[in-house]
């Protein structure tokens, strides 16, 4: 019981996660008990091909509608909540008038492919050549990873940099308010804490200005030097706070009550620290509309060349944990597109009828509707089917997109092995794709490793709650998490392993190589 407003009252943590597809509030006790929850879907606009959007104005409707349903499911009163936290998807954003608070356009989506072009024109401009064999030259003096970071720099248009040279560039209504002074610029956490707020805050957390694209993970703060070698304007940008931080209390005419926002997070990072993955070596693999990997590394942000970004995965106090991630984008993505091509009725299905197969009859699927991404890097890549055959079934089919996510997903997991030379500690999966068993079961196979998957699967919310309750006081120590930590199922290698990839079904070699051709015919596909 805690006294809050003169009362003895149970109190709670409310957190709320704005994903790709939905947005979802829970209400946690001091178990980590869901005591009430709501949600809503998100709903993407694609208003010309390759672009995907958000309309702001709905985005904090289904904010403020999911708030008030869990609070009325759990039958509490908002002076209950002790704090919020709020977990968002990272890269997707807006620009607005500071002082009207109208947003310009709408959120343009990490998914969005309009920096196309944008990004392989830099990738291949003479200006980055230059930069990179000067930076070469620095890291050869000095030995600084930064500067070895610098020298393998290569652009995608899953960072903020180009959508926002693109908005900056047609719309220009942002580029007047600009010029005025009065233009704010923000992803999905940063208009939700000006909105709460009433304009008050313009901030965001290190968590997701590291998710940017725009930001310098070494020197912890924006990059001047980059915003300068693109004129991207620092004026516009967010002050960055703690991922653990007081943002100040939510306007009381928005709840009727004012609540402490007390963290805003990443949702990757997010779901790692829901994960309990507070060690270095400690794996979290989500799977839900993108694959997303991410290893903590400790103290210090890894230097990829390989296409492993370095994030800040949380900054509480003084402490600040690294992590290295690699992404799939299109995990769930591709299961939710057979299902409107009706190759299975309920998602629920597809892991008995991929089974119900001894293969998948030489059909390989690449996953690639918006590119790939680590390691081959080529935002030009198209989706497709390879193999089909008279004899091809619907199961065939289902099996192989499912064995194209665990493929993925062996594809990182070697990368991270190869590049940080970190012992993993363990892996833990989560996410709405790790609902299936036969690809939870194939990934372990091809890991050779055992993987565990919670009980409760959206632990993004679960994380942006446990940073605002350690804050508010609510819970004392991560230790004290890790015991409120609940493992469900334990998938371990079957079959005699050969490097890894062999399972009970037969030896998975010749497949990986023939989905590795069928990778390579579908890069570069898509012409400038």
């Amino acid at each position: 019981m805690t006294k809050r407003n003169g009362f003895n009252k149970e109190t709670f943590i409310l957190s709320v996660d704005v994903g790709t597809t939905s947005i979802r509030c829970h209400i946690y006790d001091k178990e980590a008990q869901i005591r009430g929850s709501c949600i809503t879907k998100v709903v993407p606009l694609y208003p010309e091909v390759g672009h995907v959007e958000m309309d702001p104005d709905a985005l904090w409707t289904g904010f403020i509608t999911v708030v008030k349903g869990a609070v009325q499911v759990a039958n509490i009163h908002m002076s209950q909540i002790e704090a919020l936290g709020i977990s968002t998807q990272r890269a997707t954003f807006t620009t607005w008038d500071r002082r009207t608070g109208v947003p310009f356009h709408n959120f343009i989506s990490w998914q969005d492919q309009r920096a196309a072009d944008l990004v392989k024109s830099w990738n291949r401009s003479c200006t980055l050549k230059v930069i990179h064999g000067a930076m070469k030259v620095v890291y050869l003096v000095t030995r600084q990873k930064r500067s070895l970071a610098a020298s393998s720099l290569f652009f995608s248009t899953q960072h903020v940099t180009f959508r926002l040279v693109w908005a900056l560039t047609h719309y220009k209504q942002v580029r007047q308010a600009v010029a005025e002074g009065n233009c704010c610029f923000g992803t999905i956490d940063t208009w939700l804490l000006f909105k709460l707020t009433n304009g008050r805050i313009h901030a965001t957390d290190y968590s997701n200005a590291s998710a940017t694209g725009i930001f310098d993970t070494y020197q912890m703060c924006w990059s001047g030097m980059l915003c300068s070698l693109v004129s991207l304007p620092l004026s516009i940008l967010p002050k960055v706070e703690n991922t653990g931080h007081d943002f100040g209390c939510t306007d009381t005419s928005i709840f009727g009550f004012p609540i402490p926002i007390m963290s805003v997070m990443a949702d990757q990072q997010a779901a790692m620290f829901g994960e309990c993955c507070f060690d270095v070596g400690d794996v979290k693999i989500t799977m839900g509309t993108g694959t997303f990997m991410n290893i903590n590394t400790g103290s210090k942000p890894h230097t990829s060349v390989a296409g492993l970004y370095p994030l800040v995965g949380w900054k509480i106090g003084s402490e600040v944990v690294y992590l290295a991630e690699g992404n799939a984008a299109d995990t769930g993505t591709a299961i939710k597109w057979a299902q409107e091509l009706e190759l299975f009725s309920d998602v629920q299905d597809t892991s008995a009828m991929a089974y119900s197969v001894s293969d998948s009859n030489g059909v390989c699927f690449v996953p690639s509707f918006s590119g790939l991404q680590a390691p081959l890097n080529d935002p030009k890549a198209c989706a497709s089917f390879m193999g089909l055959k008279p004899s091809t079934t619907k199961s065939h089919l289902v099996r192989a997109i499912l064995e194209s996510v665990a493929f993925r997903n062996k594809q990182l997991y070697e990368l991270m092995l190869r590049e940080t030379h970190i012992p993993i500690t363990k892996i833990r999966v989560d996410g709405g794709v790790s609902s299936n068993d036969f690809v939870m079961q194939l990934t372990a196979s091809l890991f050779g490793r055992k993987v565990t998957r919670p009980k409760h699967r959206e632990m993004s919310c679960l994380g942006a709650a446990f940073v605002a309750g350690l804050g508010a006081g609510f819970w004392r120590t991560r230790e004290e998490l890790k015991k409120l930590h609940n493992t469900d199922d334990v998938f371990l290698p079957r079959g005699p392993l050969n490097n890894g990839c062999s399972t009970p079904n037969g030896e998975y070699n010749p497949v990986l190589q023939s989905w590795e051709r069928a990778l390579r015919r579908s890069m570069n596909w898509y012409k400038p």
